[in-house]
């Protein structure tokens, strides 16, 4: 797209024709004015005609491509996106076979709740960088730290439960975390983390990994990573023929976790709760504020300059021929 830097230039484009004119009405009241600028314009400027009509039609043209180089004409690209220094957070979602349950939503199970608040909550971190970790029996990185939010939605959008194992290894999620943290800050894990939350959620207990929950707990808290822990699905509901409701959920060791990196715990019964949860986290953490863009800029005054300094060699020929 053309744009003008500086439009108001144009309005030196009359000049020379008021110099002019200035120059015939001093010359038709008596008063002599000299104005050597407009000098070879007026009718006795030249003793040939052709000359002089070619040195008029080169000096307004000159100076049409001087206004136009001042006025700076650019070149817009397309927007692109700005790199910003807002928060890193990385969300590690618990993709075991217990995500298959029913009890968060009608029709939908515990995955699909996450996946749409999740969701919602990712779009809303303009500004920021988040990352994804899928973990069940093993974590995997789904999405590395990433401004670009569309694709870390998509990426989360489309997993699926059982992906990464029917076991949950919240310990070792935590001890994933910590680890691409220090492959995007290169080895200044420390000073990355200190910037950065990891938003952990799940509805079961550790019962898979090397690495036990407190232990990479501790570990995130010397280096300085805040985790906030979301336990999911429904409250217990025990009545006298049944009992419904997420049994195997450990809060206390969330809680803990939580404690431990200085973050806080919360539970989510259903899909409003989840929306709630997410919606303080926001308040906690608050993003970056509104993504930046920029457009490239090519500066095309070099043109119509370049061509005013050539078509100025004729305009000295002609100017010279005039007093041969």
């Amino acid at each position: 797209m053309m744009h003008v830097a500086w439009p108001w230039m144009a309005l030196l484009l009359p000049l020379p024709w008021l110099l002019y004119r200035m120059r015939a009405e001093a010359q038709s009241g008596g008063t002599a004015i000299y104005l050597p600028f407009v000098s070879s314009l007026g009718p006795a400027s030249a003793s040939n005609g052709a000359v002089r009509l070619g040195l008029r039609a080169l000096f307004v043209l000159i100076w049409i491509l001087l206004v136009a180089a001042a006025m700076r004409p650019q070149w817009l690209g397309d927007p692109l996106p700005v790199p910003t220094t807002g928060r890193r957070l990385m969300l590690a979602v618990d993709v075991s076979g217990s995500m298959q349950a029913q009890d968060m939503a009608n029709n939908a199970t515990r995955l699909q709740v996450v996946q749409s608040v999740a969701g919602s909550f990712i779009d809303g971190r303009r500004g920021d960088q988040v990352g994804l970790i899928l973990f069940g029996t093993q974590p995997y990185l789904q999405a590395p730290l990433s401004p670009d939010l569309a694709t870390v939605r998509r990426f989360l959008d489309e997993a699926a439960i059982g992906i990464a194992g029917q076991e949950t290894a919240i310990g070792d999620a935590i001890g994933l975390a910590l680890k691409r943290l220090r492959a995007e800050s290169k080895n200044n894990l420390q000073q990355a983390a200190k910037r950065s939350v990891l938003i952990l959620l799940t509805d079961g207990q550790s019962n898979a990994g090397a690495v036990p929950p407190l232990e990479a707990a501790k570990l995130a808290a010397q280096q300085g990573l805040r985790i906030y822990t979301i336990g999911v699905g429904a409250v217990e509901n025990i009545g006298f023929f049944s009992a419904t409701g997420n049994f195997d959920l450990d809060e206390a060791t969330l809680q803990s976790i939580a404690e431990i990196t200085g973050g806080r715990y919360f539970r989510a019964a259903d899909a409003n709760a989840l929306r709630d949860v997410y919606r303080e986290i926001d308040k906690l953490e608050p993003s970056a504020g509104r993504e930046q863009w920029h457009r490239p800029a090519d500066e095309w005054f070099p043109w119509p300059l370049g061509s005013a300094l050539l078509l100025s060699v004729p305009a000295l020929m002609l100017g010279t021929r005039r007093w041969i």
